[in-house]
């Protein structure tokens, strides 16, 4: 039940009771009169009765109402619990994102402090590089920091045989100026010019550096590799600047990307296997040769036992023979013993 019902079943309490009041001053009034008095007392009777009615409905009510409120309470009381778990569980959660969120930052931050300095930037091509290498390549076929006989100092050299014979590979980062190029404002030809100029510049000097440095005759391959850690530098190379990648051409040094370069490190890959199947097939031929000769002795030794056996048998042979001669003459010489008559004179042999 609402209060505004309570507030109406107060409303007719009062009104019965204020009702009860009248008519008790008009029975005073009358107090001669015995009907007034009869109709006074059925008045305060049902008076009673209704003021009881209305008690026991207050009673059932209040009672309603506070099983209503208990129960919404109770109710209240569980969603609020579960709101608030479910409220710590996000909170979690966000505490959780804050952290990643915070250690993203920090990663961002040295990222950027690594691509600013350019001593870094140097070190992060060359980690990338190596983790390129490491994963492609047995141990056996690459050396990290290599120095070469002019003293020059190369970041990776693939160890292949001749030919094409060791492949030195260097990586270069030239980020300022590609950066000058990408930041250039829109319709500002000058300034694209100036960009467009510094760039071919910083590549053709890696390019140069890369050829005078790691290319000897006869203790490297005719090429070598330009390392470039960054594709996005590459497609711009590719897409802007074909004429910096005609000169790395004709100085036999090739340009590569993370991507290519695993495609490159790939095919040295099957070179190094075909090198040593081809090693293999040549310690089979030896093995084959020398088994060869092996079954040629084992002939010549089976020979020399067959002529072996052949003579023992030839011996085996003639012994029996002596031997039936001897015991024909013994039978000769006992006969002649036991008969009558000279005895007959030997066989000659």
């Amino acid at each position: 039940m609402d209060t505004l019902t309570i507030i109406l079943l107060i409303a007719v309490v009062l009104l019965a009771a204020g009702l009860a009041v009248v008519l008790l001053r008009q029975a005073g009034n009358t107090a001669g009169n015995a009907r007034a008095e009869e109709a006074m007392r059925h008045q305060q009777m049902a008076m009673a009765d209704t003021v009881q009615r209305v008690e026991q409905s207050l009673r059932e009510q209040e009672r309603a109402l506070a099983a209503v409120v208990n129960d919404r309470l109770s109710k209240s009381e569980e969603t609020t619990g579960k709101i608030v778990t479910d409220l710590r569980e996000r909170l979690v959660k966000i505490d959780a994102a804050q952290k990643q969120i915070g250690d993203l930052s920090t990663q961002v931050v040295g990222l950027q402090h690594i691509l600013t300095n350019k001593q870094a930037r140097g070190a992060f091509g060359e980690v990338q590089l190596g983790d390129l290498v490491q994963s492609a390549l047995p141990p056996s076929a690459y050396e990290f920091q290599s120095t070469l006989s002019n003293g020059s100092r190369v970041d990776c050299l693939l160890k292949l045989p001749n030919p094409p014979g060791s492949i030195a590979i260097d990586a270069k980062f030239p980020l300022e100026s590609y950066h000058l190029l990408r930041n250039v404002v829109a319709g500002d030809a000058a300034g694209l010019l100036a960009a467009q100029r510094a760039f071919q510049t910083a590549m053709r000097k890696h390019i140069t550096d890369i050829r005078d440095k790691y290319i000897l005759p006869g203790e490297t391959a005719e090429s070598a590799l330009l390392f470039l850690p960054s594709e996005a530098i590459y497609a711009e190379l590719h897409a802007n600047f074909g004429g910096i990648v005609d000169e790395s051409y004709k100085a036999r040094v090739w340009i590569v990307s993370p991507t290519t370069m695993m495609a490159t490190l790939n095919t040295v890959r099957a070179v190094l296997k075909d090198v040593r199947m081809r090693e293999q097939a040549g310690e089979i031929q030896k093995a084959v040769s020398l088994m060869l000769n092996d079954v040629r002795l084992l002939d010549e030794r089976v020979a020399k036992l067959k002529n072996h056996f052949a003579m023992t048998e030839k011996d085996l042979r003639d012994v029996e023979t002596s031997a039936d001669r001897i015991t024909k003459r013994g039978e000769r010489i006992v006969e002649t013993e036991l008969g009558e008559g000279p005895a007959a004179l030997p066989p000659k042999l």
